[in-house]
């Protein structure tokens, strides 16, 4: 790791070593505090707390959950750091966790009272850094693991997009946050926007 661009390498870290909390017995402890808990009945009741709209992006369900995310973030992480450097990397990261996190209280607001539970993991932040990685070089090519094809990475990120979209309001995969995930996309993009904007304005 000692390769890896210091927030890519410092939030891989913070990942694993959380998740190696959770299985030493804390897990219902840092889930409490740390995940991301539906409103209910007002913004500051427990178990909701601010922290949370970034802290449950440290927390996964699993070791499959959170193979897949700290894959991607060593995929696609260190390039866009490198792109961005390390303070816009991570006030890029931020708004994608904090993105999705808000989508996903939204999208809790809808469902009946009481079918919503926590919400863990950086997959919000995983597919800010899709977006970014597609806007900025779009002609990349990413090979699928099924079908093991090369496609270029705007359209990989296209068709990930209306996956997640069309998942989302078919209810397919309901224990997946597929709205979250386009949240982080949106907060990306959003960002990737105003940052081109004032670009153009200082210039």
């Amino acid at each position: 790791m000692g390769s890896l661009p210091p927030v890519t390498r410092a939030l891989l870290i913070s990942c694993v070593g959380v998740f190696g909390l959770q299985q030493l017995g804390l897990d219902d402890l840092l889930v409490e505090l740390l995940a991301l808990w539906p409103l209910r009945g007002g913004l500051f009741l427990a178990p909701f707390h601010l922290w949370q709209l970034v802290s449950y992006s440290f927390l996964h369900g699993g070791l499959l959950h959170l193979g897949l995310n700290m894959f991607a973030l060593y995929m696609f992480g260190p390039e866009i750091e490198r792109l961005l450097g390390r303070r816009r990397f991570i006030t890029y990261w931020l708004t994608c966790v904090i993105g999705a996190a808000v989508m996903q209280l939204l999208v809790q607001l809808q469902a009946p009272a009481g079918s919503g539970g926590p919400t863990v993991g950086a997959s919000g932040g995983m597919f800010g850094l899709l977006l970014a990685f597609g806007m900025a070089w779009p002609r990349r090519r990413l090979v699928l693991l099924f079908p093991p094809i090369p496609i270029p990475a705007w359209l990989f990120v296209t068709l990930y997009g209306l996956l997640e979209l069309g998942m989302g309001i078919s209810g397919s995969q309901s224990s997946v946050a597929h709205f979250a995930h386009l949240g982080g996309m949106a907060g990306g993009l959003l960002l990737i926007l105003w940052w081109r904007f004032m670009a153009t304005r200082a210039s």
